[in-house]
């Protein structure tokens, strides 16, 4: 017999798959040129010449078994080493390759760090809006995810509602800056603030409360934003990187744990990795990405185009009507929806060939998410479609 709980789960799939799903369908009908996709978060600039380059200069070069097998369980030593030397420089802690585990993106990076922290029973705090799949990467593993209700004016932290939800069973709080959905990256008094709350809960509760720091936008950060990193601020921040945004590459699955070096279970976090890794089949992820991504930590992709499409985006809908927080990096935003019923919003959305998410599945009923992660042509042209959508609504 199947097992009852991941068959109940297919009656849940992910909203954001499902768009794109309806969009893919839309597209075989009128001309995928035509559908106005902002569903899924995919990167949409090409990888950087440099990697295509370093893969192929390892191919050339490197003995084949060892480039094609398995690395140590942690990684391989020379990536996690240069690892932490960039963020030492980087960021100003004293990080040692002790200290790095290297995962299959940051959902692995996730699922390393939940179980490391937080045992079956105990909570995990999040502040909505939130990436969906939070729950089942928290859920599954016996702990469960409690969201804490959003701040609608601004999408910092609402801390009245995240004080009230801390107690003895909270092992840790999941935070995504700059986040998705909304764009906006929490700002360094937000973060001061978070830390300070979280230091005076340890000792209220006898236990130490880590920072679980969700980070694979943290290159994506516009003009003028104040998005720190959270890792300088509280010494028990797990730090979980994906380079799949950065350098557009998110079919290659990489990423790290960075434990901050200032935690006093840094070194045992990261060689926990390992044994959790025997019990959810991560078994280190390839050795060849590894060695390439190990030549790139100081590049990134051509991210400027996401700024670009942000603020085409923000400027044309606030003319509207629409009311938005204006996004401070990743490539989302997060607009109100023209009407009370976001999942009805989008669907009114569809006629006029706009695929938009609407934003009950990430704690934010009444509001949309838009992936504009797209071609900056194509934005240009979804305009007209916006505004045809904005006057169905009298606007």
């Amino acid at each position: 017999m199947v097992v009852k709980k991941y068959k109940d789960m297919l009656s849940a799939k992910s909203v954001i798959r499902e768009m794109s799903a309806q969009a893919a369908e839309r597209g075989k009908e009128i001309g995928f040129e035509n559908v106005f996709d902002y569903s899924l978060g995919n990167p949409s600039v090409p990888v950087p010449e440099k990697f295509n380059q370093v893969i192929k200069e390892l191919l050339d070069t490197c003995e084949p078994v060892a480039l094609h097998g398995y690395s140590e369980s942690h990684g391989i030593w020379e990536v996690r080493d240069k690892v932490a030397k960039s963020l030492s420089k980087r960021f100003g802690l004293p990080y040692t390759a002790d200290d790095i585990f290297m995962t299959a993106g940051a959902a692995g990076s996730i699922a390393h760090a939940v179980r490391a922290v937080a045992d079956v029973g105990e909570e995990v705090i999040t502040f909505a809006p939130c990436f969906p799949e939070y729950f089942p990467y928290v859920n599954e593993t016996g702990a469960k995810l409690v969201l804490v209700e959003p701040d609608l004016k601004s999408f910092q932290i609402n801390f009245a509602a995240f004080e009230s939800l801390i107690n003895e069973k909270t092992a840790a709080v999941l935070i995504n800056t700059p986040n998705n959905p909304s764009g906006v990256a929490y700002s360094t008094e937000t973060i001061k603030k978070l830390a300070e709350i979280l230091r005076q809960k340890s000792a209220q509760f006898g236990r130490d409360i880590y920072i679980i720091s969700d980070e694979p936008y943290r290159e994506i950060v516009f003009k003028g934003s104040d998005a720190p990193v959270v890792s300088q601020y509280y010494d028990n921040t797990i730090m979980c990187y994906s380079f799949s945004k950065s350098l557009s590459i998110p079919g290659e699955r990489i990423g790290y744990v960075a434990v901050n070096p200032n935690c006093k279970d840094s070194h045992t976090i990261i060689h926990m990795c390992t044994q959790i890794s025997r019990g959810i089949g991560h078994n280190c992820p390839s050795s060849l990405i590894q060695l390439a991504v190990a030549e790139m930590l100081e590049d990134t992709a051509d991210l400027s185009v996401y700024e670009t499409n942000m603020n085409i985006l923000y400027d044309e809908l606030t003319k509207l009507g629409f009311e938005c927080v204006k996004p401070g990096g990743t490539f989302y935003m997060f607009p109100k929806a023209l009407e009370e019923d976001s999942v009805a919003f989008c669907k009114k959305a569809l006629e006029y060939d706009l695929v938009l998410v609407p934003g009950d599945s990430f704690g934010a009923p009444g509001f949309f998410r838009m992936a504009y992660c797209v071609p900056t042509e194509k934005v240009e042209r979804s305009l007209e479609a916006f505004r045809k959508l904005a006057q169905a609504y009298g606007k």
